[in-house]
């Protein structure tokens, strides 16, 4: 267990551990992945009510968490379920530094409530599962780069210039 913020939730440590989670997920039960201050910080227990998040563009409160799904879709196939896990947690890897001090990724167990302004899930929390440790974001940073994609990065739009186009591209 790891007690950060009195959670009870315990640490994926590595990639491999957050892979596990996600193989070993009942049919039934969907798994996200959020980038905050953790359940506390986001009013899990307290209600669906008070779980929101806000559009960063507009500041309008969204009725729901802000959450990347860790399901593996049906066209993957048999592809690496270390490759798909890695990808959920780079996608919104940038959210640490603009949330500030603390922000990590944790994984719970909820459903869809609707979709934000960027088609992103907005979930109800049921359950913090675990926190999502150092290693494993390392780890998926490593897999990640080692795709060697030029036309693939964190879904981050201060990378983007004033044309709608990447910097540097």
């Amino acid at each position: 267990m790891d007690e950060r913020a009195g959670t009870g939730m315990y640490l994926i440590e590595d990639l491999s551990g957050l892979a596990e989670l996600v193989r070993q997920a009942p049919p039934d039960e969907e798994l996200y992945v959020r980038w905050s201050h953790g359940p506390d910080a986001d009013h899990v227990g307290r209600g669906a009510a008070g779980q929101t998040s806000r559009d960063s563009l507009t500041g309008v409160p969204l009725p729901g968490l802000s959450a990347n799904p860790l399901r593996v879709e049906p066209w993957w196939g048999d592809r690496s379920l270390h490759i798909w896990v890695a990808r959920r947690l780079y996608d919104y890897c940038h959210l640490r530094e603009l949330r500030g001090p603390g922000a990590s990724p944790w994984v719970l167990t909820g459903r869809e409530c609707g979709r934000g302004p960027d088609n992103e899930p907005l979930v109800i929390c049921h359950r913090p599962v675990a926190w999502v440790g150092e290693k494993a974001l390392h780890e998926a940073d490593l897999v990640v780069q080692g795709q060697r994609s030029a036309e693939w990065g964190p879904l981050h739009r201060a990378d983007q210039d004033d044309r709608g186009g990447r910097r540097g591209s």
